[in-house]
Parts: structure tokens; C-alpha cells; sequence
């Protein structure tokens, strides 16, 4: 697998560690909006965008930070609020991901009410991580 493919499952892996009782969505094809959100929330990990790459000529290496969108969804703003937290615990333990990237850093969320089947007022947010990640062939 490519580098980017690989710290993104990592990411989706850590996510999933963090939020046991959640459905953690993405990469599979199987993130369709929601028809309820479940009593441990959702979790959907999007591929994000790599960005162009900073050049390093000697020895050549790009160097990419790329933005990964993250949409959580629960069924309260305390639960949102303890999957915020949760996260964030986890990518302060292992801002590398075992060595895959160089560094993690998610930016706050604002949350906002979204709609859903289930209930009238559910709340969510788009979360965005920050992988920094080298690699010494764009495609790899």
C-alpha cells in the first residue's frame, strides 16, 4: 500500500480504538450519510487531500501535510463532547501513528445541529487531523 493509504487506515484504526462503542465509517466505500446515528455515535473518516507536496531535493523527498476530514455525529453534545475527547487522548498517545507519519494534529471542530431519522436535534461536527507524513515517491 501506498504511504497515504497506509496512515490513513491507521487514523481509522485509531479512531475505532477510540470510540469502542461507535460506528467508525470510511475508506470502504461505506459512508453514506446516516439513517440514525447509534447510541455510541459515528465516526466517518474521509480520504481528505494530501496537498502539494514541500520538495526536498538532497535527498529527494516530498513532504506532505495532509488534511483529513473526520465527521462525527452524535445524539447530544455530551456525547460529542466525550468522542471529541476520546480522540484527542488517542492522538496525543500516538501523535506518529507506530511510525507511519511524523506527526498528528487536530484542529477543534465547531459542532452545529444536523438532522437525522431518529430524533430532531443530534449534534456533529467535521473534525480535521493534520498528517505529516514523508515519502520519496508521491505515487508510493
Amino acid at each position: 500500500m501506498s504511504r497515504r493509504l497506509d496512515v490513513l487506515s491507521a487514523l481509522k484504526a485509531l479512531i475505532a480504538a477510540a470510540l469502542p462503542n461507535a460506528d467508525v465509517l470510511g475508506l470502504d466505500n461505506d459512508a453514506s450519510p446516516p439513517a440514525r446515528i447509534y447510541p455510541g455515535g459515528r465516526a466517518i473518516v474521509r480520504s481528505g487531500d494530501p496537498g502539494e507536496p514541500d520538495i526536498d531535493l538532497s535527498p529527494l523527498a516530498y513532504n506532505y501535510g495532509h488534511r483529513v476530514p473526520v465527521e462525527l455525529l452524535a445524539n447530544d453534545e455530551a456525547m460529542l463532547d466525550a468522542m471529541l475527547v476520546a480522540i484527542g487522548n488517542a492522538v496525543e498517545a500516538d501523535r506518529t501513528l507506530g511510525g507511519l507519519c511524523d506527526w498528528l494534529e487536530p484542529i477543534a471542530p465547531e459542532t452545529d445541529v444536523i438532522a437525522a431519522d431518529n430524533a430532531a436535534a443530534q449534534r456533529g461536527c467535521e473534525l480535521l487531523i493534520i498528517a505529516s507524513y514523508v515519502t520519496t515517491n508521491p505515487l508510493t
